[in-house]
């Protein structure tokens, strides 16, 4: 196969466990692909070993050694940041680009973050575009994508999404396509993806339940995880014979909140994958 499941991290926070214990896990599951989760400084839950998201002040290779540890690789980087924050977003980004690189991942995923209202339209953009530039030059350098994902006010919109992965011509600015946020925005996440086709390098494989896109369709960006890939709204084999159709090669990196749903999704994954479409 040329599309393979992953897992991000999100999947343990429910359990309240360390980082290393996730990825036990993950592999433990079938997963050969994970997520992780990055932050600056110091924070007490991942310090006590009751939260999953790994401090950048480590040494990236401790996270390296675990990975190798457990027989799984990094699909991508979780590192979202206020783009139009760049004071923030700046230096963190680029971090996050130096570390990917130091534990051979290749994304970097992100959003454009929480508008802040003392910008006007333009000059979100304009912001951005500054960030942008400023963190793809890093980026370039150590051959490590930034994918934006749809999960804000701007980049909920298909049209938005593409405006902000098109700030800059560089082929390192990519996207990391959520089909549960694009779905809870009100998007057609397949019509969607097709169009972000040319521009993706990750996949949020995100479904949502049924009570919930009943409840948020239309009035939300977003959430931080969904329900078991097969047991939501989102149509998998659709989503894969899009992306089969136009040769794309990468990982779908589900988005759940249990250990439970990241089996279930795992099963119905490969099951449509080794589907006749998808098969080599």
């Amino acid at each position: 196969m040329a599309i393979y499941p992953g897992l991000n991290m999100e999947f343990i926070r429910c359990e309240d466990k360390p980082f290393e214990e996730g990825v036990r896990r993950a592999a433990g599951l079938g997963y050969r692909f994970v997520e992780p989760l990055v932050h600056n400084g110091r924070e007490l839950l991942s310090e006590a070993g009751y939260f999953h998201s790994f401090s950048m002040d480590n040494d990236p290779l401790e996270m390296k050694d675990i990975l190798a540890k457990y027989g799984v690789e990094p699909s991508g980087l979780s590192a979202h940041c206020p783009l139009m924050r760049p004071e923030i977003s700046v230096p963190y980004l680029e971090k996050a680009i130096r570390w990917a690189a130091a534990i051979g991942c290749k994304v970097v995923n992100s959003d454009e973050g929480i508008r802040p209202e003392w910008l006007d339209d333009e000059e979100c953009f304009q912001v951005m575009r500054y960030t942008l530039k400023k963190t793809l030059r890093i980026a370039e350098r150590y051959g490590v994508y930034i994918a934006i994902e749809p999960h804000q006010s701007i980049s909920q919109k298909t049209e938005g999404l593409l405006r902000i992965a098109t700030l800059v011509p560089s082929d390192y600015l990519r996207v990391n396509y959520d089909t549960g946020n694009a779905f809870l925005a009100g998007e057609d996440p397949y019509a969607g993806l097709r169009a972000v086709l040319p521009l993706l390098v990750h996949v949020h494989a995100k479904d949502i339940s049924v009570p919930q896109a009943h409840l948020e369709k239309g009035k939300v960006t977003g959430t931080p995880v969904g329900c078991a890939c097969g047991k939501g709204v989102i149509d998998w084999r659709h989503v894969c014979a899009i992306l089969t159709e136009a040769g794309w090669r990468g990982v779908l990196s589900v988005e759940c909140g249990t250990p439970l749903q990241a089996a279930d999704s795992l099963t119905h994954l490969n099951a449509v994958l080794k589907g006749p479409a998808n098969a080599n």
